[in-house]
């Protein structure tokens, strides 16, 4: 499971006595966890199905039975929750994201960070979630429509250009950056098969670029929060030391997490500079899997630059009439178009030419000859609409429509097709039949 040279350098900073605890811990069954989706709702259904029992450092996070398989379930298609990995949860937590501020995921696929990071947002102010790899960057946009996400802005750019675009415009930045995955080494075989003492160095190179660039982008006065998967102190405390160094203006905020164990000085060749203000999970001291967070914050306190704003266009009389006959309010915001597709975006959305978007604020629909089509991520985003159909998760119809069948139903027109009172898609109604709007790419047979 582990490469010899990781080892060898694991028995050296852990000693014998640790290392074998180390690896008592890695034949023991992975923890799995998910996080409810607070977007979604704040009362979420009943869920003993599933066994849940609290993540500490995570506020919505729950350690599942991983019997119960809840990624199945209708609930996740409903944006209910996220699976995510126990100890991936605890970055974003460091971050002290409040509502209404600008904040940028740097590093964003496959979504989990961003989705939380969204949730603590609360619908309020600028997520900018960013991914350099072009396939990845669209599974983040499909997974922040999944949850709701309303106020985000997908990127598929490279971290440098955003640095040259967003002089010191985030009030929050997190940097989850790529690594050599060591803390992954069980739940990913490709992790293990892949390490090198040279894949390590080449990481721990890119990771002070990628943090050079983020620096860049945040305000005085902000906070950024450095996290990787890995336990190489390389890529870890090295990093933050070498990052340090050279921005004089940055320094370690010490923050109180009892579940993580500090950061080590001595693992690395650095003055002092506060690095056991950083954390290392281990999978032998808590259930989770191998990560490593720094939190930083710039001195001073200043507003971030402001940035030309993307113009908004009026609202056409189709999907003033949609609204209309459908009961449907809007998020706040103004509306922006892509050739026939609307979007809502947050006031303060920054202009968007020259960028590669993927996703930028709330899709609506389409405008098509004298009609307006609703999105699904509309679908997904609406609590409430005058026309809806509301089954439980294990109803024959549920089942029916995720697979892509049409369902009887007596509504006509657009109708919220929901389940246990949370919106899952649209349906449209005539002559006794729900029409199947569910997108054809999500659909799947239910087991």
């Amino acid at each position: 499971m582990f490469p010899k040279g990781f080892l060898k350098r694991l028995e050296a900073q852990l000693g014998p006595e640790e290392l074998a605890e180390f690896l008592a811990a890695a034949e023991h069954p992975r923890w799995v966890a998910l996080r409810l989706n607070k977007l979604k709702t704040h009362t979420p259904p009943p869920l003993p199905q599933f066994g849940l029992s609290p993540v500490p450092w995570a506020d919505s996070g729950y350690y599942y039975d991983p019997d119960t398989r809840p990624g199945l379930s209708p609930y996740h298609e409903a944006g209910l929750y996220y699976l995510q990995e126990a100890s991936a949860m605890a970055p974003a937590g460091l971050l002290d994201v409040q509502p209404g501020m600008r904040v940028l995921d740097l590093c964003a696929a496959p979504g989990g960070k961003s989705s939380q990071l969204a949730a603590l947002l609360d619908g309020q102010g600028l997520l900018v979630s960013n991914e350099i790899e072009p396939k990845r960057a669209v599974i983040l946009s499909r997974n922040l429509e999944r949850m709701a996400v309303a106020n985000a802005l997908v990127l598929n750019e490279h971290p440098r250009k955003l640095s040259e675009r967003f002089v010191e415009y985030f009030d929050r930045i997190l940097v989850d950056a790529p690594c050599s995955g060591e803390g992954m080494f069980r739940k990913e075989e490709a992790a293990s098969t892949d390490w090198s003492v040279e894949t390590v160095q080449m990481c721990a190179h890119r990771q002070g670029e990628i943090l050079h660039s983020a620096a860049q982008m945040l305000r005085t006065g902000g906070r950024m929060v450095y996290s990787t998967c890995t336990f190489a102190p390389e890529e870890n405390e090295g990093v933050i030391a070498a990052f340090l160094q050279t921005h004089p203006d940055f320094s370690l905020v010490s923050v109180d997490a009892p579940w993580f164990a500090p950061g080590r000085a001595d693992w690395v060749d650095a003055p002092p500079c506060g690095l056991e203000h950083t954390f290392r999970l281990w999978p032998h001291k808590l259930h989770g899997e191998g990560h490593f967070a720094a939190v930083l914050e710039r001195q001073e306190d200043a507003a971030g630059q402001d940035q030309p704003l993307e113009p908004a266009i009026a609202t056409p009389k189709e999907l003033r009439e949609f609204c209309d006959a459908a009961g449907v309010t809007l998020p706040q915001g103004k509306l922006i178009s892509f050739g026939k597709n609307l979007w809502m975006v947050p006031e303060d959305m920054p202009a968007l030419k020259g960028l590669k978007v993927l996703r930028a604020g709330l899709e609506l629909g389409q405008l098509l000859k004298n009609r307006f089509e609703p999105a699904h991520a509309l679908a997904l985003w609406l609590k409430e609409s005058a026309s809806q159909v509301d089954y439980p998760v294990d109803a024959p119809e549920i089942a029916a429509y995720l697979s892509g069948n049409t369902i009887p139903g007596t509504q006509t027109g657009w109708t919220l097709l929901k389940v246990d009172g949370l919106s899952l898609g649209w349906v449209k109604g005539s002559n006794g039949v729900l029409k199947n709007h569910f997108p054809k790419g999500l659909r799947r047979t239910l087991r």
